[in-house]
């Protein structure tokens, strides 16, 4: 067939049943399509549903649901999001705290993922804040960084089978660094924080990268080797990630905010990131499981 509909859930909190996948089934056969049978990926956690024909919207208590072209699916290039996706932080916001700017800067931060104000504007006023801050403190800030779940698995198993994967933020080099070396990530990209060896300047050095620069890494990635960008999968939650998230074969909306997700057809609000594994088709037996930092 065609098409299929990826059924997911939390894999901690596995919410997929027969019922659940009967209701899928129904919903898409009232919406016109015909189905085939289910396909389990992982008992529990992650279901193929084969279809041709529409596809009508599909709501599950406790999973997501997303349709993609059955062809083509596993991609040979992940471009990731740092913050917020592949970490629970956003690390500007912790640089913040020291400060006692969290607050301000968090508010900030909000309006800038969800697309409200010019991302970089936005980078430029949060690092001014930041002027003068203790070199010291970056180690500090490290110390706090909370590793998503399945982001290890994720990387992993995509390298086994091939795949390029790279981290490219709107954060700073400081810390995609150490998310590249902890996670096993290829490659990274992300603004430099400009200090003299002490204290922070409060400025970054130039051009600062935001959305245009991601969409240009993903472009440049794959012409590196070989590839366009229907053969990528990228992921990201915020404004920012929007580009690289339409102009690759599958974006990703994770987790992301509400302007995001409603722009972006792959959206996974429940499960974790082997979800992007999943929706390539992986099944649990495939994976390169590894703990998560």
């Amino acid at each position: 067939m065609k098409n299929v509909l990826v059924l997911i859930s939390d894999p901690t909190r596995p919410a997929l049943n027969d019922a659940l996948v009967a209701s899928a089934t129904d919903t898409l056969r009232a919406g016109g399509a015909t189905v085939g049978a289910p396909d389990w990926l992982a008992p529990g956690i992650a279901c193929d549903l084969p279809f041709d024909g529409p596809t009508a919207p599909v709501d599950l208590a406790g999973a997501d649901a997303v349709a993609l072209p059955s062809g083509g699916r596993r991609k040979r290039l992940l471009v990731a999001d740092m913050e917020s996706t592949m970490i629970h932080n956003e690390m500007l916001d912790e640089l913040a705290d020291f400060l006692g700017l969290r607050e301000k800067i968090a508010g900030i931060t909000a309006r800038a993922m969800n697309g409200e104000i010019d991302f970089a504007g936005a980078l430029t006023e949060r690092v001014g804040l930041l002027r003068g801050l203790s070199v010291a403190k970056l180690d500090e800030a490290a110390t706090r960084i909370r590793y998503m779940p399945g982001g290890a698995t994720l990387i992993a198993t995509m390298k086994k089978h091939g795949a390029h994967c790279a981290l490219v933020s709107g954060g700073f080099t400081y810390f995609t660094a150490m998310v590249r070396r902890t996670l096993g990530f290829d490659f990274d990209a992300a603004n430099v924080l400009v200090h003299d060896g002490k204290t922070l300047s409060g400025t970054v050095e130039p051009p600062i990268l935001g959305k245009e620069a991601k969409l240009a890494a993903l472009q440049r990635l794959a012409g590196e080797r070989g590839l366009t960008a229907a053969d990528a999968i990228t992921v990201g939650d915020g404004a920012n990630d929007l580009p690289m998230l339409q102009a690759a074969g599958l974006g990703v909306a994770f987790h992301a905010k509400p302007t995001v997700a409603a722009q972006v057809a792959a959206r996974i609000g429940h499960g974790d990131l082997t979800a992007l594994l999943y929706l390539q088709g992986y099944r649990r037996s495939d994976f390169e499981e590894r703990k998560d930092p």
